[in-house]
Order: structure tokens, then sequence, then C-alpha cells
């Protein structure tokens, strides 16, 4: 395609009459894009975006969005406290959590033995391996290699 002087005076009285980019590619046989490419190199008048927005609605969502965060800082969670009677039973499972965070942030094994519902239930409780979970017996079960799997199945 070739941009003759006939058709150069077209898109340019097309472009001044207002028509959009793809209208005038649809009188010319052309994309938009090769319009818009040709009005460019023209040097016509630029045009809106029409995608852009006026100042003010851009001000007033900027002014909400500031609004949003101002309120999200503010507002906290609120703290919760639960007070339990000391002679109200406590299930087996909440001594167990506890047990599992203290045993975590002291590097022992948490590898669990027995029921949860169990009153004797427990962690194994021996040193863990340094960025493991457990135990080196615990690990031994819990992680098996590849190499393992294969040679168990030959």
């Amino acid at each position: 395609m070739s941009w003759t002087e006939e058709r150069i005076q077209t898109l340019t009285s097309l472009w001044e009459d207002g028509l959009s980019a793809s209208e005038i590619g649809k009188v010319l046989g052309v994309s938009k894009n090769a319009v818009v490419g040709k009005a460019h190199r023209l040097k016509l008048a630029s045009r809106p975006s029409p995608i852009k927005r006026d100042g003010e609605s851009k001000r007033r969502r900027r002014n909400a969005a500031l609004a949003r965060a101002r309120m999200a800082e503010s507002v906290q969670a609120p703290t919760v406290v639960v007070e339990i009677e000391a002679d109200e039973a406590i299930t087996p499972l909440a001594p167990a959590l506890e047990r599992k965070q203290a045993q975590e942030s002291r590097h022992q094994c948490a590898w669990p033995i027995g029921d949860p519902s169990d009153p004797s239930f427990h962690f194994c409780g021996e040193p863990a391996l340094p960025g493991k979970p457990y135990c080196a017996k615990h690990c031994a079960v819990a992680y098996i290699s590849k190499n393992k799997a294969e040679s168990a199945v030959a």
C-alpha cells in the first residue's frame, strides 16, 4: 500500500472532520494503526485517547483510593482474650498443639507419637536435624530418597 497524494488528502480531511482512526482506515482500506502512524508522520493534531478520563474523575478515584488506604491502616484486628476457668476441661489437642509449638521453637523432633485425642499423646522430642522438623530416626522414615525407593523395588 502506498500513500498517494489523494489518499493523504482524504486522510487529512477525514482526520480534521473528527472521524476515528478505525473509521478512516475502513474508508481507505487500511488498518487503524496505518492511519495513526501516517497521521503522526504528517504531524496532524493529536487526539485525546478515548480511554483517558477527565481530570476530575481521575482526582476523585485517587482521593477514594487514598481514603481506602488510610482506612485500612487505621483498622486493626481486635484483640481477643479468652479466659478459661481452672476447673474447665481442656481437650488433649490443645496441650498437644502447645507442646508442638514449644518443641519447634527449641529445635526438637516434632514427630507425633500416639493418638491426639489420647492424654498420653506426645511428640518425639529428640534433637531435630538442622533444617528439619524431625530427628535422624524419624527423618529416615519421613523422607524416602529416590535411590532407596529404586533399590527396594530391585
